[in-house]
């Protein structure tokens, strides 16, 4: 991954399209009851739950996937089909909206 990708290339375009998915779910009921949780994690890191319940994308499962780099460049993602979770580290979160972004593109 590039330096562009940073500031100009797919992570930007992972956030815009994270915002659109968020706002095509917003219905007036769903996100009452559902949502995306982006929290900190102590070892450092971060972790994102995307819930899936209630949209087209809900019984999509992912099988973990892992990617460690070193203490601080790592990220896991997965789907039990309700929700698309990630853990990964402090400077990960451009590359884990691009693995949302390929999920939710897949067909």
């Amino acid at each position: 991954m590039s330096d562009s990708d940073d500031e100009d290339g797919l992570q930007t375009d992972s956030l815009a399209f994270l915002e659109g998915w968020y706002a095509e779910q917003c219905n007036g009921d769903w996100e009452h009851s559902f949502g995306i949780e982006i929290g900190s994690l102590d070892n450092p890191g971060w972790r994102v739950e995307i819930n899936l319940e209630g949209t087209s994308w809900e019984g999509w499962a992912l099988e973990h996937r892992g990617i460690e780099r070193s203490a601080n460049d790592w990220l896991n993602v997965w789907s039990d089909g309700l929700r698309w979770e990630a853990a990964y580290g402090p400077r990960n979160l451009g590359e884990v909206l691009d693995a949302f972004r390929s999920f939710a593109s897949a067909s």
